[in-house]
């Protein structure tokens, strides 16, 4: 969810503002994917790199985040949306662990979507985290399967993405579910994401239905 600070910046306003913007893009974007039946739905929210942010805007984020998650938390259990994270929680101030622990606890009996908070991630460490769990369970090195390796992962029994969409025309992962987006279609519009509205949201899907996806195969492979 890229653009935030330069939606702000210009318009005449302070980051903050795009911040608090984007809560509002990321409600209509769950609400319209819970409409389109989306099963699973991940939003990149905090990196680890982003801990090199000014402090008052960190802990603006977080607070905005408390906020945000207090308030529709509601609307996830009507919606019966499934609330997790993706990252090390532990890492995070005490009033958003324990607010994020409230939601994902409420939360953990909604079937109709999953949606997942990526917060202080970074998908680098993701693996690393990954490597080091097996080798702490005395796994051999045959037993080292992509299958192993991904049981592992944060998004455990959660399928890879399909689409990737990283919004404000920047073209580039920033360390964004890398084992899992293997063989993900990727999207890149130019629309700040407080602009990024649910007609967008159609638009690219609606571009990533005409696509043929390979997943490593050859035109003729698809075809047989």
């Amino acid at each position: 969810m890229d653009g935030n600070g330069r939606w702000a910046t210009m318009r005449g306003l302070p980051r903050s503002e795009g911040h608090r913007a984007g809560t509002e893009s990321a409600r209509a974007i769950v609400t319209r994917c819970r409409e389109l039946g989306i099963g699973h739905l991940t939003l990149y929210t905090f990196s680890k790199e982003n801990w090199g942010r000014p402090a008052d805007e960190v802990k603006f984020l977080f607070d905005l985040l408390v906020r945000f998650l207090t308030r529709e938390l509601d609307t996830l259990l009507t919606q019966s949306i499934r609330f997790t994270v993706l990252g090390e929680i532990d890492d995070l101030p005490l009033a958003t662990r324990k607010v994020l622990g409230h939601v994902i606890a409420k939360t953990a009996h909604c079937t109709a979507m999953t949606l997942n908070l990526a917060l202080n991630y970074s998908g680098r460490e993701e693996i690393l985290r990954a490597c080091r769990r097996l080798a702490a369970k005395g796994t051999p090195p045959d037993g080292i399967t992509e299958e192993a390796l991904a049981a592992e992962l944060y998004t455990a029994g959660q399928p890879d993405p399909d689409l990737i969409i990283r919004t404000s025309g920047e073209m580039r992962l920033s360390g964004y579910l890398l084992w899992q987006s293997a063989y993900s279609e990727f999207a890149f519009p130019d629309t700040l994401w407080p602009d990024f509205s649910p007609a967008h949201l159609d638009a690219v899907l609606g571009d990533y239905q005409n696509r043929t996806r390979r997943f490593g195969l050859t035109g003729d492979q698809l075809q047989t």
